[in-house]
């Protein structure tokens, strides 16, 4: 029976790979879920509320680096 072909990554090309792929796919669903209800809430219990005050307070740490959507999608 044939193998399928492996490769071997890093931890640091694993996170590159999943954090682009993670930010679209939540990119989507956001803009879907807007699209559908026309409005977008964050209450402090959700579970996203937590990871965007998290991402904002490591902003101002200087720890991240926001990106606007054109550098993002090229759009």
């Amino acid at each position: 029976m044939p193998t399928s072909p492996s490769i071997t990554i890093t931890m640091d090309e694993l996170h590159t790979v999943l954090e682009s792929l993670v930010r679209r796919v939540v990119r989507e669903e956001l803009t879907d879920f807007v699209k559908k209800n026309n409005t977008f809430f964050l209450d402090a219990s959700m579970p996203l509320y937590n990871d965007m005050q998290d991402i904002f307070q490591r902003k101002i740490q200087g720890q991240v680096k926001l990106f606007s959507h054109e550098e993002v999608w090229g759009e």
